[in-house]
């Protein structure tokens, strides 16, 4: 596992902790961190990807925020760096996970997925 040189790649809301922690202690196994990812697709070019998982591979970035270790594969760091990951409940309507992505020239109505600059 490596470490990026200039921090953590991906912001986690303290919403976002709260639900990936939620999460985390539903599935029963407390070895399990957040990967996030991108990948070809979506209205925009580049889905979000994101899942619980237990093992990161050597080429990963890891690191921990607050307590929820985080692993992204280097291809998708670059598209995510400095983006800030949130989860809220407005009401039964809206909320839910959004992503502030300053790498993305524009993203689609729903927000799973970008155009990058």
């Amino acid at each position: 596992m490596s470490d990026t040189a200039t921090g953590t790649i991906l912001e986690l809301t303290p919403g976002a902790v709260k639900q990936v922690k939620y999460l985390i202690q539903k599935q029963g196994n407390e070895r399990l961190g957040l990967r996030v990812g991108v990948k070809g697709g979506g209205c925009s070019g580049l889905s979000y990807a994101m899942s619980l998982d237990e093992n990161a591979t050597e080429r990963d970035i890891t690191y921990i925020v607050d307590g929820v270790r985080v692993m992204v594969d280097p291809k998708s760091a670059k598209f995510l760096e400095g983006t800030v990951l949130d989860y809220s409940v407005k009401n039964l309507l809206e909320g839910g996970w959004t992503w502030r992505n300053p790498n993305a020239q524009r993203s689609c109505g729903c927000g799973t997925s970008f155009t990058p600059k």
